[in-house]
């Protein structure tokens, strides 16, 4: 027997939008889940926004006040997809009102408030979960593999580089993702999270590190109206960047072993340019998000003039069998969100944390705010266990 869950998402950008798509889909590539998520409830600020999105996808109510959602019994689940600035507030208030929760990262401002939130979690005895998603791609999931294999020997060193040019453009408007009131930290929270995260996830704990930031577009407009993702504005009133475009940043491993994190959102003809190289004393393994189902590998006794083969990930690597019956055939960005989805609600139904959990994003906040002090002080900095 199916059970019914109430879910709810709050805030309603295109993340929000990818959140709902992903619950709509898990039925059908998780036939055997025990719990079927029913939209209940959309809440988004902005005026007629939460309407649309309830006449579009099917929500059974809509609202302009997220405290409502919280008081709602029909809703057991809530995605918080909302900016930066309300994660906090939201997400201990979902977790105090029973609701478990799926958040997006960065989960807050700071450190603080993801504890905050992981705290709340833990003391209402709900599952937390966070949208770490590059995480669940299967080529990354078997590179993981195949280096806790010992196939590549020794891990000597690795480079995640996040690239990409969506806030390239000077006329891009002058949202709350510039501010550091709203939305704390610039590139670091929005791609630099994702890559703590992954190099964490493939290479295990951060010990410490040496960070450089950088602004390159100093100034832009402020928007006249309501925005959505990234904005063009034009003719309004100029106001500081007063978060970082770009970061550098040297990592020391707990395993010993060496790397170099890398993250840009002015990074003119780059588009998604993210991935991971890592080397261990006996062979490689190259992942490129652009091409997200496959993998480079180099092993063997060749060392010097080994070569590189091509692998597709098929139905044996993480989820990949849920959504293609065969290797390289294209998984896309958003399946990587159904997979999260459904890692949440496994999570509900079975009474334990699968995928990436709250404090997951404790680590990756502790190694942004180890980037920040770094490149403060021009020193390296110890990231606390």
């Amino acid at each position: 027997m199916v059970d019914s869950l109430g879910v709810a998402v709050v805030g309603f950008g295109w993340m929000g939008r990818v959140h709902t798509q992903a619950y709509a889909r898990v039925p059908h590539h998780y036939p055997s889940l025990g719990l079927r998520p029913r939209l209940v409830a959309v809440a988004e600020e902005v005026p007629g926004r939460a309407e649309e999105a309830a006449a579009q996808f099917g929500f059974e109510s809509a609202t302009r006040d997220w405290r409502e959602v919280a008081r709602d019994p029909r809703v057991r689940a809530v995605s918080i997809t909302a900016p930066n600035f309300l994660h906090r507030e939201i997400g201990v208030a979902m977790a105090e009102a029973g609701k478990h929760i799926w958040i997006e990262k960065p989960v807050g401002l700071s450190a603080a408030d993801a504890r905050a939130v992981t705290d709340a979690v833990a003391r209402a005895g709900v599952q937390g979960a966070v949208g770490f998603n590059y995480r669940n791609a299967p080529a990354v999931e078997a590179a993981r593999e195949l280096i806790a294999s010992g196939e590549l020997g020794t891990v000597t060193h690795v480079r995640v580089r996040l690239f990409s040019d969506y806030a390239a453009h000077p006329e891009g408007a002058l949202t709350w993702r510039y501010e550091k009131e709203r939305g704390g930290s610039g590139v670091l929270g929005d791609l630099a999270s994702h890559g703590a995260d992954l190099a964490r996830f493939l290479l295990g704990d951060i010990e410490s590190l040496t960070a450089d930031t950088a602004v390159f577009i100093p100034e832009r407009a402020r928007p006249t109206g309501a925005t959505a993702g990234h904005t063009r504005a034009t003719g309004g009133e100029l106001g500081p960047v007063e978060n970082e475009d770009y970061v550098n940043c040297l990592l020391r491993f707990a395993s010993g072993a060496r790397g170099v994190l890398e993250a840009c959102r002015v990074s003119v003809g780059e588009q998604n340019n993210y991935g991971f190289e890592v080397h261990g004393t006996r062979g490689a393994v190259f992942w490129d998000f652009r091409r997200m189902n496959e993998l480079g590998v180099s092993r063997g006794v060749a060392f010097q003039d080994q070569p590189v083969s091509t692998v597709y990930v098929g139905p044996g690597a993480g989820e990949y069998g849920a959504f293609q019956p065969g290797a390289a055939n294209a998984m896309g960005y958003d399946d990587l969100k159904v997979i999260e989805a459904h890692r949440f609600l496994r999570s509900i139904a079975e009474g334990r944390p699968y995928g990436a959990t709250l404090p997951d994003a404790v680590r990756s906040a502790a190694v942004l705010e180890a980037m920040t002090e770094s490149a403060q002080s021009g020193a390296w900095v110890s990231v606390p266990a």
